[in-house]
């Protein structure tokens, strides 16, 4: 194939969906930077920039393979209103999350509340069996999805930091970590196991 490095924005997303992995790449070192920047000039938070530059560009991915991307302006433009939504949504959830209602009878609702208090026994066991449930499928998983789950949600690891250390693009590395989730979410459906308590 010719040179990606001159193909436009457009050309590069086609080639990567008839299965040039090598054109998303191109595409991330693209538009990596200013991507970044846009999401932590809103966050101003490095940790959370990174994850939600991650999820972006784990989006575009998904959403190319699935030939759902339609060329309706440009690439950039895109790709960035991916991350505004994530970052959106990440506030929205935030929000919900340290939302309290105070419109409750008595007033002192707070306190009856579960999900405040520390947890009881049968609490505990639960989450220890669903930690024991998560350990089976990750041993299940194949070699290298488990060991792009591993190092991303145990080490901590970015994308760029685990196509580093297992030598492939990151692009595989995200496809990995998709397949991984893709594949444990299919295990625990078919042992019926439960993930949530």
């Amino acid at each position: 194939m010719q040179n990606l490095t001159k193909l436009t924005d457009e050309q590069l997303v086609m080639a990567y969906a008839n299965g040039e992995n090598k054109a998303f790449d191109t595409l991330l070192k693209r538009h990596e930077n200013r991507v970044f920047s846009y999401i932590f000039y809103i966050v101003k938070n490095k940790d959370l920039a990174d994850d939600i530059f991650q999820e972006t560009f784990v989006k575009a991915i998904t959403t190319i393979r699935q030939g759902r991307y339609t060329e309706s302006g440009k690439f950039s433009a895109w790709i960035t209103r991916i991350a505004h939504n994530l970052i959106i949504d990440h506030y929205r959830q935030e929000k919900s999350e340290n939302h309290v209602s105070a419109d409750t009878d008595d007033g002192f609702d707070i306190f009856n509340r579960r999900e405040l208090s520390d947890g009881t026994i049968e609490d505990l066991m639960v989450s220890k069996q669903i930690t024991d449930d998560v350990r089976r499928l990750i041993k299940a998983l194949p070699k290298s999805q488990r060991q792009v789950l591993v190092m991303r949600y145990y080490r901590n690891m970015s994308f760029k930091e685990i196509a580093e250390a297992t030598g492939v693009s990151i692009n595989t590395a995200l496809g990995r970590m998709r397949y991984a989730i893709l594949n444990m979410r299919r295990l625990a459906q078919e042992n019926n196991i439960a993930l949530s308590a």
